[in-house]
């Protein structure tokens, strides 16, 4: 007789996204997940297959709970203006969070990039992936911004604030404040730029 599950599966998912984003895939081992979810490796992997596929769920939750929803304040319709500098106000309040009142800091996927996602193109897709639709968030929102912008100069300022989101959620493991001073390096572009609509 098969044994049934006795646990949430969408909090021991939780609790490995906590524990994936704060060290990372390669960091984090088995007895670690153990002790995060109360759970043992035989009930874990019964469930998830292994230590790739709580990631992959992890990082199927975070997409769903923490990344994607930052980016609707740049999507909803009816778009506004605003939404841009709410967008980049919101991320250096989360980036300069005490990591001790947030279970990981920066962003799990693009904490990945510079580690196993390199090695690993289904890791590498997820991260492209995400990126793009951070372009093409921006790429709305800045469309709102200014209406008369060309295509190209827009494409061009979506690109820069892109670069400059990952820069920042990227550097906050390692300096929360250059983290920070990115984003409102960000801000400050924004702001020449409405100057200047």
């Amino acid at each position: 007789m098969p044994r049934t599950q006795d646990f949430d599966t969408a909090e021991v998912i939780e609790s490995v996204r906590d524990l994936f984003w704060d060290k990372g895939f390669e960091a984090t081992s088995i007895p670690e997940v153990e002790r995060a979810t109360g759970l043992n490796r035989s009930s874990l992997y019964n469930v998830f297959g292994s230590k790739r596929g709580l990631f992959d769920a992890a990082v199927n939750d975070y997409l769903d709970r923490v990344a994607r929803p930052r980016l609707r304040i740049l999507t909803d319709e009816p778009s506004h203006p605003e939404d841009v500098f709410r967008y980049y106000r919101s991320l250096a309040e989360a980036l300069a969070a005490d990591p001790d009142d947030s279970p990981g800091r920066g962003c799990l996927l693009f904490n990945s990039a510079a580690g196993f996602a390199a090695h690993d193109d289904t890791q590498r897709a997820v991260v492209d992936t995400y990126r793009h639709e951070l372009f093409a968030a921006l790429t709305h929102a800045l469309r709102t911004f200014d209406q008369d912008t060309p295509p190209d100069v827009l494409e061009h300022r979506a690109r820069l604030l892109t670069s400059l989101s990952v820069s920042a959620l990227v550097l906050s493991r390692v300096n929360r404040d250059e983290a920070v001073a990115v984003v409102h390096t960000a801000i400050a572009q924004l702001e020449g730029w409405r100057r200047n609509s």
